[in-house]
């Protein structure tokens, strides 16, 4: 059984190391088609939605920032979204990934059960470690990193399942 820094940093992991990888190819799609990357900056699924750098900082937050929730006990609506270009995002997330294996397994460990608050604007959500993660954060993560990859594929870059999916872990436990 996963404990929670596998469920919680070792997914955020995998889906941001996907989701720059599935960046780097989208920049790489662009370059061979003549096409400006930063032409994604300005994109949305539909006129209500955020922006493709909103996307983006939501995938940092649900992962590096739920982390440091789980420590604090608390966790808050996203930093605003830096005014960068298409390389500069990947580079954000990148920057993001780093932190992330910064974050100490046995700290987070340690907080398994502990309680969680999600506070914005006088609003509260009330969760316990799991709940946090597995009905908060991943769900978030995961919706955002998808929302990236539905907007490249728009684009027509040559994205599948496993781009997404990124470095799977797999093998059997040992016995």
């Amino acid at each position: 059984m996963a404990d929670l820094y596998e469920l919680s940093v070792g997914t955020s992991r995998r889906v941001v190391a996907a989701t720059i990888g599935v960046m780097e190819k989208g920049a790489a799609y662009f370059e061979e088609q003549g096409i400006d990357a930063n032409d994604m900056l300005d994109m949305r699924l539909a006129p209500d939605m955020a922006p493709f750098p909103f996307q983006v900082n939501v995938v940092c937050h649900h992962s590096l920032h739920a982390a440091k929730g789980i420590l604090a006990g608390e966790m808050t609506t996203p930093s605003e979204t830096p005014q960068l270009d298409y390389q500069g995002l990947i580079g954000f997330l990148e920057n993001h990934l780093a932190q992330l294996d910064d974050i100490d397994a046995e700290k987070i460990n340690a907080c398994d059960g502990n309680a969680v608050y999600f506070r914005a604007n006088g609003f509260e959500l009330p969760f316990n470690t799991d709940n946090f993660v597995l009905s908060f954060t991943q769900p978030n993560l995961y919706f955002h990193a998808t929302i990236i990859y539905n907007m490249l594929r728009i684009k027509g870059v040559p994205l599948g399942k496993m781009d997404f999916l990124g470095k799977m872990n797999t093998g059997f436990p040992e016995a």
